[in-house]
């Protein structure tokens, strides 16, 4: 007797899952492989007050620069999930890690090809956006097809803590080669990493023969994908879904516009402060933070406490409190007070992240979309913040943006927000 086409093709599945000793391996390639993406996406901020003196560049230029990442980043969200898909997201997790490698290397470089600074630096984040993309569809396909459903969140959340711990190894390791050696030193350390962790995989994990058959699938073009159907009219048409949205693209564009501005703030009102100080505290604050408003979460869930109820008052803590915190940050002169309130408003906003249930579908096709409309609200942030500093002279501008526009989704949440499944047929109970 012949087995279900169903049953076959879970056994199929199973079979091409990694075993527990391949998954523990993947885990910590994938951890330190997320450490470098953001080592990399953050070397732009580090350097982007040392980098303005040198070439001249005054706020609005800047903030162009911080952007552009931006602008590469939105627009390959999707193509990375398709691409997983069809390849293999390991594969082009290595394709894309090797390309953004080279570029972030080679980019001190660029500044000598011309006068033409800021179009090459821009030229150069953007590209780095658009490779890094792919990165995180890519890492879902991956984890949703070789990781066992009962240990895929758990990987997957081990494996995202590398944003925070790239986030400070460039923090503290690249002030100090700031510091030391120039902003070049910078970008050579975080590019040379990553091409030393792609040859690592490469050598280890994956092999040739992978690779070519992975280029081969491509240079045969990708199908366009139709057997998913979204209702957007029906989905847009829910005022809770609008409060989702909004909520989480506040929380995105206050959290980008901190991380690209913080360090030239710190380095211009306070000049004789320490890098490693400023660019480090934060984000050690945010570690243990973002573990402990996922524990919080979950035990006020199990105490009895009502979803709706434990959601919104993650986004009181993560938009309202860490926003009071920002505006604190453009009035006070003491460098001490100021870290403080920096490294509560970063670490506040961690909150956020539990308002969205977890885990996510891998299949869905609005997380890859809401992903690209996040880094979307980067850009927009990130220019409107060098613009303002730009033509007020006051910083206190910057910190009075991010705290309307947290107050804008946190209103936004309170009102209209709501935790129970977005169905368009039969209603489901309010939690």
């Amino acid at each position: 007797m012949q087995p279900a086409p169903e049953e076959a093709r879970r056994d199929a599945a199973e079979d091409a899952q990694w075993s527990r000793p391949e998954c523990q391996v993947w885990t910590g390639a994938l951890l330190l492989g997320t450490c470098l993406l953001y080592c990399a996406r953050a070397s732009m901020p580090v350097c982007a007050a040392t980098m303005s003196q040198d070439f001249g560049w005054n706020k609005k230029e800047a903030g162009v620069v911080l952007s552009s990442f931006f602008w590469g980043y939105c627009l390959t969200q999707v193509v990375g999930g398709h691409l997983g898909d069809r390849i293999g997201g390991e594969k082009v997790i290595l394709l894309s890690a090797s390309a953004w490698g080279f570029i972030t290397a080679v980019t001190p470089l660029l500044s000598h090809l011309g006068n033409a600074h800021l179009a090459f630096m821009t030229f150069s984040r953007v590209l780095t956006g658009l490779l890094q993309g792919v990165y995180f569809p890519a890492l879902t396909s991956l984890l949703s097809q070789k990781v066992r459903e009962s240990e895929r969140a758990f990987t997957y959340s081990t494996v995202g803590a590398g944003s925070q711990f790239g986030t400070l190894v460039t923090g503290a390791v690249g002030s100090l080669l700031l510091d030391w050696y120039g902003w070049p030193s910078v970008f050579y350390f975080s590019g040379g990493l990553t091409l030393l962790w792609v040859c690592y995989v490469y050598r280890c994990l994956l092999g040739e023969k992978d690779l070519i058959l992975a280029l081969g699938v491509l240079a045969q073009g990708l199908p366009v994908s139709r057997h998913t159907k979204v209702p957007w009219r029906q989905l847009f048409r829910k005022p809770s879904v609008w409060a989702a949205i909004i909520s989480q693209l506040s929380a995105a564009c206050s959290f980008f516009i901190l991380l690209s501005w913080l360090p030239t703030f710190f380095k211009e009102t306070f000049p004789g402060s320490k890098g490693w100080v400023f660019n480090v505290v934060p984000w050690l604050v945010a570690i243990p933070a973002s573990l402990f408003s996922g524990l919080l979460s979950d035990r006020l869930i199990n105490q009895g406490y009502r979803t709706i109820t434990v959601r919104k008052f993650m986004q009181v803590m993560g938009l309202g409190l860490s926003s009071v915190f920002a505006l604190c940050l453009g009035h006070t002169s003491s460098f001490c007070k100021s870290v403080v309130f920096a490294s509560a408003s970063i670490g506040l906003q961690t909150f956020n992240h539990r308002t969205w249930p977890r885990p996510v579908p891998a299949s869905c096709l609005v997380w890859p979309t809401q992903l690209g409309l996040w880094q979307g609200a980067g850009v927009v942030g990130v220019c409107l913040g060098g613009y303002l500093v730009e033509t007020t002279g006051s910083w206190t501008s910057v910190f009075n943006l991010v705290a309307a526009i947290s107050s804008l989704g946190l209103c936004t949440f309170l009102v209209f927000g709501k935790a129970q499944r977005v169905d368009l047929s039969p209603a489901h109970e309010d939690l």
